[in-house]
Order: C-alpha cells, then sequence, then structure tokens
C-alpha cells in the first residue's frame, strides 16, 4: 500500500492526503453527537473554547507559514502579511454589514444567532482554502523537482494539517449546535467546513509556481477574517455566561490546544 502511494501521480498523492485532512475534520464535527442534551453553560464554554481555537490558529497554522513563506519567497514579508490580514478583517467586516441587510428582511426569531452561524462557517471554510492550497503545493514541489521538496515533508505537512482540523470541526458543529441546529445539520456543516481542502489541493498541486507567490497573502487574509469572527461573535456570546471567568479560561485552553498541536505537528 505504501510502495503503491510512492508511485502514485502526484494528483493521486494530494488528493488522498487532502481527503484525509477533511476526514479528520469529519471526525471532529462528530462530536456533536456525543451529548445527548447540551448544557447552556457547556454551550458557552464551547463558544470560547472555540473562539480560542482560532485566535491560535490564526497565527500559527497561518500568519507563521505566511511570515515564513513571504521570506523564503524573498518578498517584504510584513507588507504582505499585514494587508492580507487587514483585507481579511475588512472583508469579513462588509460580509457582516451584507449578513445584516439580508437577514433583516427575512421574519426570524433568531437572526443574530443565523448570522453568528453563517459567519463562523465562511470564517473556518475560508481558511481551509489557504491549507489545503499548502498541502497542494507542497506535493506539487515534488513534481517540480524542486531541492527542498519530499515526499515525506508533504506528508507530514498533510498530517498535521489533518490533526489541527479535528479541534475546527467541532469549532463549527458545536456552536451551530448551540443555535438550535439539529446534531445532524451540525455535523454535516461542520462537515462541508473542510470539503474545499481536497479542491483546493488540487488547485495547489496543479498551479504550484503561481500558488506559492500568492499564498503568503491568502494565508494572512484567512487569519484576519478568523480573528474578525472570533472577537466579533463567539467571545462576546461567551462572555454572556455568568460565570465569565470560566469561559476565559475555555478560551486560553482553545488556544493552548491549538497551538500545541501546530507546534507539535507543524
Amino acid at each position: 500500500m505504501i510502495n503503491w502511494y510512492i508511485n502514485a501521480s502526484v494528483y493521486v498523492q494530494v488528493l488522498l492526503a487532502t481527503l484525509m485532512t477533511w476526514g479528520i475534520t469529519t471526525l471532529g464535527a462528530a462530536l456533536v453527537f456525543f451529548f445527548k442534551k447540551i448544557n447552556e453553560n457547556i454551550l458557552d464554554a464551547m463558544l470560547g473554547l472555540s473562539a480560542g481555537v482560532m485566535i491560535s490558529a490564526s497565527f500559527w497554522s497561518l500568519l507563521n507559514p505566511a511570515i515564513n513563506g513571504a521570506n523564503s519567497l524573498g518578498m517584504c514579508a510584513w507588507l504582505i502579511v499585514s494587508l492580507g490580514f487587514l483585507i481579511g478583517g475588512l472583508f469579513l467586516i462588509i460580509s457582516d454589514i451584507f449578513f445584516d441587510k439580508y437577514l433583516s428582511k427575512k421574519k426570524s426569531k433568531n437572526i443574530k444567532g443565523i448570522k453568528r452561524t453563517l459567519m463562523l462557517m465562511f470564517s473556518i471554510t475560508l481558511h481551509n482554502i489557504p491549507e489545503g492550497l499548502a498541502i497542494g503545493v507542497a506535493f506539487g514541489s515534488i513534481a517540480l523537482g524542486t531541492k527542498e521538496a519530499t515526499l515525506t515533508a508533504a506528508v507530514m505537512l498533510a498530517i498535521g494539517v489533518g490533526i489541527q482540523n479535528f479541534p475546527e470541526g467541532t469549532a463549527v458543529s458545536l456552536p451551530l449546535r448551540r443555535e438550535n441546529m439539529s446534531r445532524t445539520k451540525s455535523f454535516v456543516y461542520g462537515t462541508l467546513s473542510g470539503v474545499v481542502e481536497p479542491i483546493a489541493g488540487l488547485i495547489g498541486c496543479f498551479l504550484v509556481i503561481f500558488v506559492q507567490n500568492i499564498l503568503p497573502f491568502f494565508l494572512s487574509f484567512a487569519a484576519g477574517a478568523m480573528i474578525y469572527v472570533a472577537i466579533s461573535e463567539l467571545i462576546p456570546e461567551s462572555q454572556k455566561n455568568k460565570h465569565k471567568n470560566l469561559m476565559n479560561l475555555f478560551t486560553i485552553l482553545g488556544f493552548v490546544i491549538m497551538m500545541m498541536l501546530d507546534v507539535a505537528f507543524g
């Protein structure tokens, strides 16, 4: 099996690798089935945990690789990353305004909850695109004969991204459940947040040279979007709980968990 994978087409290799990362996102989303009735305090804690995961992933999974990538390509790293981050944040601010206007026309008792759900899914999905591109670039670089590119390094990158995806799948499905969405729908939407990785992986592999040059911008763009959702939606909502300090602790815990996974497997 290992020999078959080594000798397979680079497109088959990247597809299987990114299907694996998507599968781990699915496993994370499946945690929503392990709670029969979720206590409001637990749901608020999960929002805080999700915020911590997203803030941590913004730096360790996105900004740090963006800075390193820009430096390795001889770009002005601070400018590229700053622009990407600012534009990503502004993009979500504009999306926020759009969601407000669109949902105000809908007759719903839970407009805020629907908007938060949409923005959460949007930001996590957006974050998975550059991760998929990065995996595709890693495998595509092997086909191009880049000196530093090896199959082992590309596979380890995919494994690292996959492990990081587990808490991210949970970070989507549990907050959706909090908005009274069914477990099945919460799971499906959590899973769908990662479906873009195989698609982006194949695109990154096919357009390796072009994507490699714009990847630092896309990584920082996604980071800006994730930070905006964490500070505008997740943290404020978790702070409505009467046990604010406990919710803060869960946010810190989420940050630490994601940081450990990124540092250990990134």
